[in-house]
C-alpha cells in the first residue's frame, strides 16, 4: 500500500523541479512590460469578467457532471443498479477509461480545426441526447448493453473535458485568468463534479429510476446550451483566420 504513495512522492518532485525551471509564459511578460498586472485579481475579475465566469462556469458544469457522473459514478452505478459484481464493475470501467485517453486528443485536434464553439455545441447535443438511454442500457444487466453504455457516456464525458480543459481558459484574456479560472471551473466542478454522484444514488433509491443519472446530465446539457450557441470563438487557429463567430 504504500507504493503508491511513494509514486505519488516522487512525481510531486518532479513538478516540483519542473516549475522552478518553468519561465513566465508571454501573456505574463506582456502583462509586466504593459504594467496592466491586476493588483488585486479578484475584484478585478468579479467587476471586468463577469461574461467570462459565466462560461466558464457553464463549460465546467457540463464537463464535470459527464465526467463525475457519467464516468467516476458508474462502477457504483453498475454495481446497484446494474447488478453486476465489483470485478466486472471495475471492468467496464477500465475499458471507459482507455476510451477517454483515445478520444482526448482526438477531440483537441478536432477543436483545433473546428473550432471551440462547434464542438462544445456537437457535445453539448449528444448530452442531451444519450445520457438516459446508455444508463438504460448499464443498468439492464446485459454485459455487451452496460459496456456500450459506459463506453459511449466515457467518449462523451472525454470528449467534453478536453475540449473544455482550453476553452475554459480562454474566456479570459490573460488579466485575471487564474482567479477566473478558479472562481468559474473550479465552483462548478465542486457543484456539478463533487455533489452529483452522491446526489444521483439518492434520488436512484427514492425514486426507483436507474435512468436518473441520464437525465441529471440531460438537463445540465439542455441548460448550458444556449450559453454555448451564443459564445463566440476562442480557438487561437480560427481567429488567426479571421473566424470569430
Amino acid at each position: 500500500w504504500r507504493i503508491p504513495f511513494l509514486v505519488g512522492a516522487a512525481l510531486a518532485i518532479s513538478v516540483w523541479i519542473a516549475r522552478s525551471a518553468m519561465q513566465e509564459s508571454p501573456d505574463f511578460e506582456r502583462q509586466q512590460v504593459n504594467a496592466t498586472v491586476p493588483d488585486m485579481p479578484l475584484l478585478y475579475t468579479l467587476s471586468m469578467q463577469r461574461t467570462g465566469l459565466l462560461r466558464a462556469f457553464t463549460i465546467s458544469a457540463l464537463g464535470s457532471i459527464t465526467y463525475y457522473v457519467g464516468i467516476t459514478y458508474v462502477p457504483v452505478y453498475l454495481t446497484s443498479a446494474g447488478r453486476f459484481t465489483e470485478s466486472t464493475s471495475f471492468e467496464l470501467s477500465t475499458i471507459a477509461a482507455v476510451v477517454v485517453i483515445l478520444i482526448t486528443p482526438v477531440t483537441g485536434i478536432l477543436s483545433d480545426w473546428l473550432g471551440r464553439k462547434p464542438v462544445l455545441v456537437g457535445l453539448t447535443g449528444l448530452g442531451i441526447a444519450l445520457p438516459i438511454a446508455m444508463f438504460q442500457l448499464m443498468g439492464s444487466g446485459s454485459h455487451l448493453s452496460a459496456m456500450l453504455g459506459a463506453v459511449v457516456m466515457a467518449g462523451v464525458a472525454g470528449a467534453v473535458s478536453a475540449v473544455g480543459a482550453a476553452a475554459t481558459g480562454e474566456q479570459f484574456p490573460g488579466e485575471g485568468r487564474i482567479s477566473g479560472l478558479a472562481l468559474g471551473a473550479t465552483t462548478a466542478t465542486v457543484i456539478f463534479g463533487g455533489l452529483t454522484p452522491f446526489l444521483a444514488q439518492v434520488l436512484i433509491r427514492q425514486t426507483g429510476l436507474p435512468i436518473v443519472p441520464g437525465i441529471m446530465i440531460a438537463a445540465v446539457a439542455l441548460c448550458v446550451l444556449p450559453v454555448f450557441l451564443a459564445m463566440p470563438e476562442t480557438a487561437p487557429s480560427r481567429l488567426e483566420r479571421g473566424d470569430k463567430s
